[in-house]
């Protein structure tokens, strides 16, 4: 069976090819179909269960959430609110028990109790603070959920306990170079590697947030707004919308080894699967297919229309 990967967007939900969630078959690649959705923006997997999360990116947010059946084809089984305004990334934790929500437009953080059957259950809300506004949410094997907050040049950090429960982390926010605007961080060993919107940066730093390395996330000196960064192998690979390439960065000194063109405009987000990688291009409206070819991307091999794609879902395992 086509492994199925799901892209996520903004385009209205009319529940055609290219609107709500798209379902594109790696195969080919192809679109297979759409899943009518508001505002999916971005996407999430629950790590045992058939079950897909997204949110949908409006003022009065959401949070909805779809069977996945054999075929890769969604099925909604509910919603919720997303316990703020213009949530923009989620995710769920190891166990499978918690799931967190960033809420961009008011800064607010959401944490959502996960039943059995990967339905919503009980939500705690962590409230705005002046300036703030979360971009990312991310569960890390230290049991603490990390928040990088754009506005606020801190990375905010939760206590998530067994997996039932989340407060405030007792040792408060990292605080970050003023100005950074922190948009994207991943964790590889005992390195931190953060995206920084504002400032067009990629900062490393060891386990104990003391930055490490620092250097431009673009190589061009054009104005960049670096999007969504990933660690694989050696490599860190970071976004740069403004450049529209992808930089690939080695770790854990973020020495730059190669920048190649995106394969469109306004690089969102991207994901590797295996020897390609999939570059949600939001402006251009399309999914850029980068074959890898000792880690750096090549030139684009195709390109799946797919409205305004801002996330792509790999599928399990992948």
């Amino acid at each position: 069976m086509a492994e199925i990967a799901y892209v996520g967007g903004y385009t209205p939900d009319t529940g055609g090819s290219g609107a709500g969630i798209v379902l594109m078959e790696l195969d080919g690649p192809t679109v297979r179909g759409a899943t009518a959705a508001s505002g999916p923006s971005f996407l999430a997997a629950h790590p045992r269960l058939p079950v897909l999360y997204a949110v949908g990116e409006a003022e009065r947010g959401t949070v909805e959430v779809f069977a996945r059946g054999a075929d890769g084809a969604l099925s909604p089984l509910g919603g919720r609110s997303s316990g703020g305004s213009f949530p923009c990334h989620l995710a769920v934790n190891p166990a499978g028990t918690l799931l967190a929500v960033a809420n961009y437009g008011d800064g607010t953080v959401s944490v959502h109790g996960i039943d059995e059957a990967g339905l919503l259950t009980t939500v705690q809300a962590f409230p705005h603070r002046e300036g703030s506004h979360a971009h990312q949410a991310t569960f890390a094997s230290d049991g603490v959920l990390y928040v990088t907050d754009l506005g606020a040049d801190e990375v905010r950090r939760f206590t998530v306990g067994d997996g039932r429960e989340a407060a405030l982390h007792p040792d408060g926010p990292v605080r970050l170079a003023a100005g950074m605007g922190p948009r994207h961080l991943a964790r590889a060993g005992d390195r931190w590697y953060v995206a920084g919107e504002l400032d067009g940066t990629v900062r490393a730093y060891d386990s104990g947030w003391r930055e490490t390395a620092v250097t431009a996330a673009g190589g061009s000196g054009a104005e960049n707004h670096p999007s969504h960064l990933e660690v694989h192998g050696p490599f860190v690979y970071v976004a740069n919308r403004g450049p529209d390439t992808i930089a690939v960065l080695s770790a854990p000194d973020l020495e730059r080894i190669a920048e190649v063109p995106c394969g469109g405009a306004w690089p969102r987000h991207f994901a590797v699967v295996r020897d390609r990688m999939y570059v949600a291009n939001q402006n251009s409206g399309g999914v850029a297919v980068l074959p890898l070819k000792d880690g750096v991307p090549q030139e684009a091999e195709a390109v799946v229309e797919s409205g305004t794609p801002s996330c792509v879902l790999p599928p399990a395992g992948a």
